[in-house]
C-alpha cells in the first residue's frame, strides 16, 4: 500500500485462525482494512465474520482476494505447503509469514514465494495475542524492503512497533530466537533467586521494591558486552572473570545448605572456572560466548 491508498483500498488475507491469526485479523478489521480469512475449521471465523471479514472456502480462494497475505499457522512446514498449494495464484502479491519457526524455514518459503512471483517478508510477533494491534507491539520484519514500505501502515496495525531489520528474512527469526534465550536465562535466574529468598522467609515483592534500580542497570550491560563481543576485545581493568567465582561460591554454599536445587549455578560456576583455567581470569564475561559458540 502506498503513501497515498486508504486501508479501504488493500485487500487482506488472513491463513490461519488460531490465537494468534485472530488476533492479526481482528487488528486489520479494527483498522479499517478489507479482510478475508480462511481456516481448517470454519467456525473460527465466526466472529470475524460477524466483525465484517469474509471467510474463503480454501487457501487459494482467500490469495485469490487479497493484495497481501498474511499466514499465521502452526508450523513453517504448514505454512509453506499452504504457500505452495496456492502456487500462481500469488503471483503480483505480497505475502507476509507471521509463523514461527526456524530460520531455514522462513529461508525456505521465501525462495518459495519468489518462484511464484510474489514479494517475502518474514516477521517475528514479539508479543501475546491481547497485545495485537497496540503501539507498543514489536514485530520484527526481514524480506523484501520494498513490501515493507508500501504496505508499512498495514503492518503497523498490527504492531506499531513494526521494525525492518534486514533483507534476509532469517535474520528476524534469529532476532526473536535471541530475545526469547534472553527472557529464559533471565527468568530462570530469577526464579531461583526467588525459591532462595522465600526459604530464607522473604517476600519477593519487597526484594524486587528494594533492588529495581541494581536490576535495571543489567540491562545497560548488555550494550557494553555487544561491543566486546563484536570486537573480540575481551581484556577489562575491572570486573573480571576471576571476580566472579568468590560470588558463585558464596551461592553455591547458601543454596546447599538451605536444600535449594544448585544445577543452574554449578553450571554458571563450571563456565566461570574452565574460562579462568584457560587463562581468561582477567577478560570480561563476555569471554564466555567462545563456550556457547562451539561445535
Amino acid at each position: 500500500m502506498s503513501g497515498h491508498e486508504s486501508a479501504q483500498a488493500t485487500a487482506v488475507a488472513v491463513l490461519g485462525l488460531g490465537e494468534m491469526g485472530s488476533a492479526l485479523a481482528a487488528a486489520l478489521l479494527d483498522g479499517g482494512f478489507s479482510v478475508t480469512v480462511w481456516n481448517r475449521s470454519h467456525d473460527r471465523a465466526h466472529p470475524l465474520v460477524a466483525k465484517g471479514a469474509r471467510l474463503a472456502a480454501t487457501p487459494t480462494e482467500a490469495v485469490g482476494a487479497a493484495d497481501v497475505v498474511i499466514v499465521n499457522v502452526k508450523g513453517g512446514a504448514v505454512a509453506a505447503d499452504l504457500l505452495r498449494a496456492a502456487g500462481a495464484e500469488l503471483a503480483g502479491r505480497s505475502v507476509v509469514d507471521l509463523t514461527d519457526g526456524t530460520s531455514e524455514h522462513a529461508t525456505a518459503t521465501g525462495q518459495l514465494v519468489h518462484e511464484h512471483g510474489a514479494d517475502y517478508l518474514h516477521g517475528q510477533i514479539m508479543t501475546i495475542a491481547p497485545a495485537i494491534g497496540s503501539p507498543d507491539a514489536v514485530v520484527f520484519y526481514g524480506g523484501a524492503r520494498a513490501a515493507f514500505d508500501r504496505h508499512e501502515a498495514l503492518l503497523r496495525a498490527l504492531g506499531g512497533r513494526a521494525t525492518f531489520v534486514s533483507p534476509d528474512p532469517a535474520v528476524p527469526v534469529l532476532y526473536g530466537m535471541a530475545v526469547h534465550d534472553i527472557m529464559w536465562g533471565l527468568l530462570n535466574g530469577f526464579l531461583h533467586a526467588s525459591a532462595l529468598l522465600g526459604n530464607a522467609g522473604l517476600r519477593i515483592g519487597d526484594f524486587a521494591q528494594q533492588t529495581d534500580p541494581s536490576l535495571a542497570a543489567l540491562s545497560s550491560l548488555i550494550p557494553m558486552l555487544a561491543k566486546e563481543i563484536d570486537s573480540t576485545d575481551f581484556a577489562i581493568p575491572y570486573g573480571a572473570l576471576k571476580h566472579h567465582l568468590p560470588s558463585l561460591d558464596d551461592l553455591l554454599a547458601e543454596s546447599h545448605s538451605r536444600g535449594i536445587d544448585t544445577d543452574l549455578p554449578s553450571y554458571t560456576r563450571s563456565l566461570v572456572a574452565d574460562a579462568i583455567t584457560a587463562g581468561h581470569g582477567h577478560d570480561s564475561y563476555s569471554r564466555l560466548v567462545e563456550h556457547f559458540g562451539r561445535r
